[in-house]
């Protein structure tokens, strides 16, 4: 089964169940050694793995950005009807397939691809995640990706993404102004999909 279906098969149905949007933060581990590039020793890195910040370095702990995460999603697929969703909820054991190649293959499946980066303690992790799937992605399908930081967040990675993938980079100052910038992301994403700007992921 391609996972395209997969997904859609995981998840309950919304309105728009072949729209899928999937949503990625900093809430889970993920093969640091994987991701870093060949000449760069991940030992030499001093980001901690994604769900072990330090709490008292970010406005955050590890269970509040899961759950901002998950309201996202929930708004998404009950506000706008699109097929939003986490890795989390498709249940894809890593003894079968890798965090970072879960990642590349959600993204590759899905309508957009929103990063989500709220203000926690280190989120050079989560750059590695981000700039690892930009590079498996062709040109057309980085237009489908949107990273969406809060207002604070610094960071030389989330510069580089721009810079080098030539990516969308929002920030947001709220949850309300988060899901409404990643919602009037999707539409327009859709919107591309229909006029064909964009191939459609339907007849992918």
């Amino acid at each position: 089964m391609r996972m395209r279906e997969r997904v859609v098969d995981a998840l309950e149905p919304t309105k728009y169940r072949q729209f899928l949007v999937y949503v990625m933060g900093p809430y889970k581990p993920f093969d640091l050694d994987a991701m870093v590039p060949d000449d760069v020793d991940p030992a030499d890195l001093t980001a901690p793995w994604l769900a072990e910040w330090d709490d008292e370095t970010g406005e955050y702990a590890a269970a509040d950005v899961l759950a901002l995460l998950k309201r996202v999603r929930d708004r998404l697929r009950g506000e706008a009807k699109l097929n939003a969703y986490l890795a989390i909820d498709i249940g894809i054991d890593l003894d079968e397939m890798d965090a970072a190649s879960q990642s590349i293959a959600f993204a590759r499946a899905s309508n957009a691809i929103a990063f989500v980066a709220p203000q926690v303690g280190d989120n050079l992790g989560l750059g590695i995640e981000v700039g690892s799937v930009l590079e498996a992605l062709d040109d057309d399908d980085r237009e489908r990706v949107v990273f969406v930081h809060e207002d604070g967040v610094r960071s030389a990675m989330i510069a580089g993404i721009s810079r080098r993938w030539d990516a969308t980079v929002y920030s947001y100052v709220d949850e309300d102004d988060l899901v409404r910038q990643l919602r009037t992301f999707a539409i327009d994403i859709m919107n591309r999909e229909e006029t064909g700007s964009l191939p459609s992921r339907e007849r992918l």
